[in-house]
């Protein structure tokens, strides 16, 4: 019987006791506050990139458009580089970027394949064809980009990989070079 006063005495105690009491409730919310926060993060970070990617895009193709890469008989490689060359500063100039330039006679005819298969694999149907003076080019880049946050980043998961695929496009007409 004297254990069991004892015990209840500690229970009572510990059930008055408040020493302690921010911390348990920090560790309550620490966990989901900073898997909140690192979302956030990993968002932006997608958006940042994405906008990245779009800039190096549209600087690399100004040389089609004015027909300084027709002029340097510019090669699928070195017009890779040129949008490296925009993009290093966050993202990585490897397997992970894909470039497709195609050549189209009228903006009505622009008909784009699909860059992910059913499976979220890039399909690697990519060309590079920078067309002459007056014809419509299209240039696309898509850069894989790996989601970081495990469960709340799943949104932004759109292929395989555990990966979001940023894509950057630019629309012109070439100049009479």
């Amino acid at each position: 019987m004297a254990i069991i006063q004892r015990a209840m005495t500690f229970l009572n105690r510990f059930g008055r006791a408040n020493k302690g009491v921010a911390a348990v409730e920090f560790a309550i919310i620490a966990i989901p506050f900073i898997l909140l926060l690192y979302a956030v993060i990993d968002t932006s970070l997608v958006y940042y990139a994405s906008q990245t990617l779009q800039n190096g895009v549209s600087a690399a193709a100004r040389q089609i458009k004015t027909g300084q890469a027709q002029a340097a008989n510019m090669s699928s490689t070195q017009f890779r580089t040129l949008i490296c060359n925009q993009i290093s500063m966050l993202l990585k100039c490897d397997a992970h970027l894909a470039i497709d330039v195609r050549r189209f006679t009228s903006f009505s005819n622009v008909n784009l394949p699909a860059a992910l298969d059913a499976n979220g694999n890039l399909t690697g149907n990519f060309q590079f064809n920078m067309g002459g003076a007056g014809d419509i080019i299209v240039v696309r880049a898509f850069y894989a980009w790996p989601v970081l946050t495990p469960n709340f980043g799943q949104t932004l998961v759109n292929m395989n990989g555990n990966a979001r695929l940023l894509t950057a496009s630019f629309a012109f007409k070439n100049e009479p070079f």
